[in-house]
């Protein structure tokens, strides 16, 4: 009874104990932290606001225009076959591809927040329409981090290639659940962005987009500092230890353990480090980068979260989706180096 009452006091006092104990770690590492946080803060500055801001603003403003009912009209025929949405998702679909994270999740809590699809499509648009963008594979990571655009548009075909299959897959998600959501065209009229209102919308715009690129960069910050602590305290060699011999019996080398968890919390990071990992099969690296790009990362997946919890939208879609993308993206990447030798990089 005393034991079955512990592990209740436990479960209640789980996230005020990990805050504190992150508090404390703080304190005890501020040597290795304060460098880490700055660190994160560059990472922001530099490559997530000038990436994604001008995105965040413009995808605010064509909400205020009729460009989302044009697409729906457009790809109605394409998108409720395929993906089991009406065409307006493809707007979603589009712009999740084009900015990167988290603007196709952004996107879908607008839909929802505007009742242009019902709730059950919106989470079915989560669950493929948040992805990677080109700047980012391409440019941060292919040409920055791997040394090779080749590399990146591999990384981006397979990624996007994952997408679309994730969201075939997730057609059925709820299928049977009825649609509740009212005509789009009401709900975008009274928005519509005019010269009457173009003061009004741009600030409305821009102030949403702050909000959420602050939002983003916390994230960063904070995930930044928690890797910095996991590597401080020796718990990151540990779980790599554990880790290792799983490692060992798939015949893959054991320097890849760590970076691979560091991405699996933050993939800036966790890409980075696996890229400077030398071994002769560069395949390993990309497959791993390729996972890691598929499944976005727990810090993603909070920015996500603190997005959908203003709707009634379930972010259990969106896990089981990155999950799967991230596993397909790996499997294609992998078939990719394999089958074509223009995609092989191994010495």
């Amino acid at each position: 009874m005393k034991a079955n009452l512990y592990v209740v006091k436990l479960k209640k006092n789980i996230l005020p104990l990990i805050f504190l104990g992150f508090t404390l770690c703080l304190l005890i590492f501020p040597k290795s932290n304060l460098p880490a946080v700055k660190s994160g803060l560059t990472l922001w500055a530099t490559s997530v606001v000038p990436s994604l801001f001008p995105f965040f603003i413009s995808t605010e403003l064509l909400m205020h225009t009729n460009i989302v009912n044009i697409l729906g009209n457009l790809l109605n025929k394409y998108m409720k076959p395929l993906f089991n949405i009406r065409g307006e998702g493809a707007f979603a679909f589009i712009m999740g591809i084009i900015s990167g994270y988290p603007v196709g999740a952004k996107i879908a809590s607008n839909f929802r927040k505007n009742n242009i699809c019902s709730k059950e499509e919106c989470e079915r648009l989560l669950s493929f329409t948040n992805n990677s963008g080109p700047l980012f594979i391409v440019g941060t990571v292919g040409i920055l981090m791997f040394g090779s655009t080749t590399i990146g548009l591999l990384l981006f075909i397979t990624h996007i290639l994952a997408g679309i299959s994730v969201g075939i897959i997730f057609r059925f998600w709820k299928r049977n659940k009825s649609s509740d959501y009212s005509n789009s065209n009401l709900n975008l009229e009274n928005k519509t962005v005019s010269f009457s209102n173009l003061g009004e919308v741009l600030a409305d715009s821009i102030t949403n987009s702050i909000s959420t690129i602050l939002l983003i960069g916390g994230f960063v910050v904070i995930f930044s500092s928690v890797i910095s602590i996991l590597k401080s305290s020796g718990l990151l060699h540990i779980l790599s230890t554990c880790i290792s011999p799983l490692f060992n019996a798939i015949n893959i080398d054991t320097s890849f353990i760590g970076p691979f968890l560091c991405g699996i919390l933050e993939i800036t990071n966790g890409i980075n480090s696996i890229s400077l990992i030398a071994c002769k099969k560069l395949s390993i690296n990309i497959i791993f980068t390729a996972f890691l790009l598929g499944f976005g990362g727990i810090s993603v997946l909070l920015q996500v979260l603190s997005i959908t919890s203003k709707t009634d939208l379930s972010i259990k879609p969106y896990i089981y989706g990155k999950l799967l993308q991230g596993i397909i993206a790996s499997v294609y990447t992998y078939i990719f180096i394999n089958v074509i030798p223009f995609f092989n990089f191994d010495i």
